[in-house]
């Protein structure tokens, strides 16, 4: 006979047994059952059983994107606010969609490896790297948490080659540095800026007059800005403008400005909170603006198109080419590692590889 409401019973054999109900299956109900010498002990037994059965059965709706929104939610604590948007983005658009209502035990590495090779057909083997390295991590912080993984991580990666970045050649570069010296104004000097500091886009955009030091002949790099997607919910906007420190401690870093760049400096000086690229300390130039105007004069002096980007690795390869020494280039690039200089940006072009294969001089005597 049962205690009222316990669903325990003493059986014939003496022991007591309790009943729960584990799952339903076609609207009936599945039980579980524990025994024991005593009531009190069953009881206890029972409610052990009823609490871990619960857990298991909540990890069932614990699905992928469960995962997936708690390693982002971690993320968000300890990156940028470009890097969490970037993050989110590649969750939603890619990761998710595919990935997300599966349980847990269902993320194999064959599905992985599928996910991954379908991903390759539409995206570059760069963007894919990404993804995976989120999907690696989101598995990581599970299983951290008790969660089981059938997923082998170490059986996934992907190999590929980095693009040659565009360089302009010594041909367009001075058809372009003749086009920007004429008709000189604020956009054309940031060009030039870039083209011989090798600052990134949004480094340039985000300079203020308090940063160049005309008597020291100095740019100080403590800042960039960047449009971003808007997270919150109510957002007025679908992105907003914003203006951080640089993208590591590496990039924060002072660059002599070459001498031929003073006087034009002097020519569109600003002070203190003012704006380079604007001459406004309330108005600023971001940096689509500025990817714009580049790509129209380039148009303009018919050099085959170009990100902006290019502008910083044609002072990388130009640097090397007059004879920089490799950790000189990478401080001022702001490169966390001179290995990330060579690999990354330093290209040789075709005209500096003939001429240092021409001053061999073993065949002097042909």
């Amino acid at each position: 006979m049962s205690r009222t409401g316990d669903n325990i019973f003493k059986r014939k054999d003496g022991r007591w047994e309790g009943r729960y109900i584990k799952f339903y299956e076609n609207g009936k109900a599945k039980y579980g059952y524990v025994y024991a010498r005593t009531y009190s002990e069953t009881k206890a037994k029972l409610l052990t059983a009823i609490r871990n059965n619960t857990e298991e059965s909540n990890k069932e709706y614990f699905n992928f994107k469960y995962w997936l929104d708690y390693w982002l939610k971690l993320s968000k604590l300890r990156v940028k606010e470009s890097t969490y948007v970037k993050y989110k983005n590649q969750i939603q658009n890619h990761i998710e969609p595919e990935l997300g209502c599966l349980s847990m035990s269902e993320i194999t590495t064959i599905k992985i490896d599928s996910f991954i090779n379908e991903k390759l057909n539409v995206l570059s083997p760069k963007s894919v790297s990404e993804l995976l390295i989120i999907i690696k991590d989101s598995i990581r912080s599970a299983v951290a948490e008790g969660e089981k993984s059938p997923c082998q991580l170490d059986r996934l990666f992907i190999k590929y080659n980095s693009n040659e970045m565009r360089v302009l050649t010594n041909d367009e570069e001075k058809l372009l540095i003749s086009f920007l010296v004429q008709d000189m104004d604020r956009y054309k000097l940031g060009i030039l800026l870039c083209l011989f500091t090798g600052i990134r886009i949004g480094e340039l955009c985000a300079l203020q007059g308090k940063d160049i030091m005309m008597s020291e002949k100095t740019l100080s790099i403590t800042k960039t800005m960047q449009r971003l997607q808007c997270t919150e919910l109510n957002a007025k906007t679908k992105t907003h403008i914003i203006i951080t420190e640089p993208k590591s401690n590496k990039s924060k870093r002072t660059i002599p400005i070459p001498d031929k760049l003073i006087p034009l400096l002097y020519q569109f000086q600003v002070v203190d909170n003012e704006f380079l690229l604007s001459g406004s300390m309330n108005h600023y130039v971001e940096p689509r603006v500025m990817q714009g105007r580049f790509k129209k004069y380039l148009k303009s002096v018919n050099i085959t198109d170009a990100g902006f980007h290019c502008l910083r690795h044609t002072f990388a390869t130009r640097s090397i080419e007059v004879g920089f020494d490799i950790k000189t280039l990478s401080e001022i690039l702001g490169h966390s590692s001179v290995k990330t200089t060579m690999d990354r940006y330093v290209h040789t072009s075709s005209e500096n590889k003939r001429a240092n294969m021409n001053k061999l001089n073993f065949l002097c005597s042909l």
